[in-house]
């Protein structure tokens, strides 16, 4: 993985919903989930990067598996204010960005643990 990719992308973000937009390939149980044949993948991403340089680190930080991007979508979340246990005071918490990047139909991510 170059330098340009590892100031792109932060890291994979996991939750229940990224986890269930992972498996919406494998699903057969819904004739709607059927139609779903690409994979998709969240990853957490630098705030200032847009989505032709999200495309490019993807591509390039798993070049060994030879997957294409196909669609690139980004969510910004703003900050919010937090309150500190304790005291007064408030803080914010940091501002984040998301992307939900769509592989071509076939193609797959096997992340190492």
């Amino acid at each position: 993985m170059s330098n340009a990719s590892k100031n792109v992308l932060k890291t994979l973000h996991v939750t229940e919903k990224s986890e269930m937009l992972q498996g919406l390939v494998d699903a057969t149980s819904n004739p709607c989930l059927k139609r779903c044949n690409t994979a998709k993948y969240v990853f957490l991403v630098h705030p200032d990067a847009n989505k032709h340089q999200i495309k490019q680190a993807v591509e390039e930080a798993y070049a060994s598996q030879k997957c294409k991007v196909i669609k690139v979508n980004t969510i910004t979340l703003p900050r919010k204010k937090k309150r500190v246990r304790g005291s007064a005071k408030q803080g914010e918490t940091s501002e984040l960005k998301k992307a939900i990047v769509t592989l071509r139909e076939g193609d797959r991510i096997i992340f190492e643990e």
